[in-house]
């Protein structure tokens, strides 16, 4: 069985019921707590901010995996360092200098992640990838849960762990978007350290059972 982690997506819980859905989160197998932070202007749609996430911190037993789907995101990472951010997200088409932005998050004391929409290229990492502690792989288009999971993302994810591999580098691949348990399945093959699940989890009628099935996927 593959050591990978899951990272429950907070976009698709009850926001009626914030307080016990971390709870429940809390007492589950889940590694991470996945937080999408949208602007309406990157993607066509806006989540939550720094407040919301900061409530969050106070309640959270999980490292928070924090997804910036917004333009400049560079111009946040105090932020959310300050919102107890353990690993940073930022959008290789929004960063024009992502060396600098990939370093700084280091230097507020984050891991350092870049996420490629489901148009980009894996190539284009090529000379950013041993600086970052992850890759993020949209497999839907980013914005909204609940859509459907696109195909070429295995193949996509197979690619960039031929990458990393090559380079005899140690870092981590996360995929984000329509994961279930066979869709899971087959990333974990093609070769993905951590997989987002959000309507999966939250809508199944035993999210921590659902969590676990996750967790127990074998390639």
């Amino acid at each position: 069985m593959k050591n990978h982690k899951i990272a429950p997506s907070l976009l698709s819980a009850d926001f009626l019921r914030l307080q016990q859905e971390i709870e429940m989160m809390n007492a589950s197998d889940a590694d991470w707590l996945h937080i999408d932070v949208m602007d309406g202007v990157f993607v066509p749609n806006i989540s939550f901010g720094f407040p919301v996430l900061e409530a969050v911190r106070t309640l959270c037993k999980k490292p928070l995996d924090v997804h910036l789907m917004i333009v400049e995101p560079q111009k946040f990472i105090n932020e959310v360092a300050a919102s107890g951010g353990y690993i940073m997200n930022v959008h290789y088409e929004a960063c024009t200098h992502l060396h600098r932005t990939v370093n700084a998050i280091k230097d507020a004391g984050m891991k350092a992640a870049v996420t490629l929409n489901p148009h980009t290229p894996v190539e284009l990492l090529e000379d950013i990838i041993a600086e970052v502690d992850m890759v993020l792989l949209m497999s839907v288009n980013p914005g909204f849960g609940a859509q459907k999971f696109i195909e070429h993302s295995v193949a996509k994810t197979a690619r960039l762990k031929q990458m990393i591999i090559s380079k005899e580098l140690d870092t981590l691949i996360e995929i984000d978007g329509g994961v279930n348990l066979e869709t899971g399945k087959r990333l974990l093959a093609a070769g993905a350290d951590v997989l987002v699940a959000g309507n999966f989890v939250f809508k199944s009628k035993n999210p921590i059972e659902t969590i676990k099935e996750l967790k127990m996927l074998s390639p």
